[in-house]
């Protein structure tokens, strides 16, 4: 098991971060962990790393009790915040050098100029850090986190602020690591997760609210949508069809109809549109995304 937390609770004074949450993974890869501002993503990570202690429960990485083993949890973990915390002053060779002896790393020399490459520093190692832009800033962070060759990686928004290009570089990266290690990631960005994550883990107001990979999270809500064009204006009413829970207008002869439950009434609507002299353009079936999903699982209950 490379990680597993087991009912941990957190509070901050009066208020609960953490109410009791439970989750394991066993295999290298990347997982999503997602959830609204607030919902304690950034705690739940710093309370794996060590950094945080919590109130109750019990958190294992590789086995390792976090709370008896913390030095030898650290050294199995690397950890890139949202806000990435770097001495600006210094060169970035310079910079990762003074990391890697901070790990007792062996050949330090050796193992910096390994990370500048696989990160994609060469041409900036000999800058200071405080010139770089963001997205190299990133990479940075990342050969920080990875210099002592951890067996766990905590990303905490680590796209958030650069280019399209920049994005795609460092999602490629993520990936390539991905392949060794576990990768417990954080994203607001949907399409990201899609694009990255073979398992998710949602978490809303302490609590975890789905779990498990992510092709069976999308399943989760039930309906999907339907998005109709015809050639005329669409004036009839959608809403006498038992079937259909809401209704989204795109355009004058475009609508979104939202279903409940997962019967394919296509030929419904079909049949309904015929009756009040509408002609079909296009009538698409789509599935839940995982920004549905998030939004649903995660819609406040109050």
């Amino acid at each position: 098991m490379l990680l597993k937390l087991t009912n941990v609770t957190k509070k901050y004074g009066n208020q609960r971060a953490l109410n009791g949450i439970s989750f394991s993974v066993k295999e290298p890869g990347i997982v999503g962990f997602l959830g609204p501002n607030a919902a304690g993503k950034s705690t739940t990570m710093k309370i794996i790393t060590g950094y945080l202690p919590f109130d109750d429960g019990k958190v294992e990485v590789l086995g390792l009790d976090v709370t008896k083993e913390s030095e030898k949890v650290k050294k199995s973990i690397g950890y890139l915040p949202e806000h990435n915390p770097l001495y600006v002053d210094m060169y970035v060779r310079e910079f990762l050098e003074f990391c890697a002896r901070l790990y007792s790393v062996q050949k330090p020399m050796n193992k910096v100029k390994e990370m500048i490459a696989k990160v994609g520093l060469e041409k900036e190692q000999n800058k200071k850090i405080r010139m770089l832009s963001k997205g190299y800033r990133q990479r940075v962070g990342l050969a920080h986190a990875l210099i002592h060759d951890p067996k766990i990686l905590i990303l905490d928004e680590p796209t958030t602020g650069l280019d399209p290009n920049q994005v795609v570089e460092i999602r490629n990266l993520i990936k390539e690591i991905s392949a060794e290690k576990l990768v417990l990631f954080s994203t607001h960005i949907m399409q990201e997760v899609e694009i990255l994550c073979k398992d998710v883990i949602i978490i809303h107001q302490g609590n975890i609210v789905a779990q498990g990979p992510i092709h069976l999270i999308k399943e989760l809500p039930s309906g999907y949508s339907l998005e109709l064009e015809t050639e005329e204006n669409i004036t009839i009413d959608f809403s006498t069809l038992k079937e259909i829970r809401k209704i989204e207008k795109i355009s004058g002869n475009k609508v979104r109809l939202h279903i409940h439950g997962n019967e394919d009434i296509r030929k419904k609507i079909f049949e309904f549109c015929l009756k009040h002299n509408l002609t079909v353009l296009q009538l698409q079936k789509n599935d839940f995304k995982m920004e549905d999903v998030f939004r649903e699982l995660t819609k406040n209950k109050s």
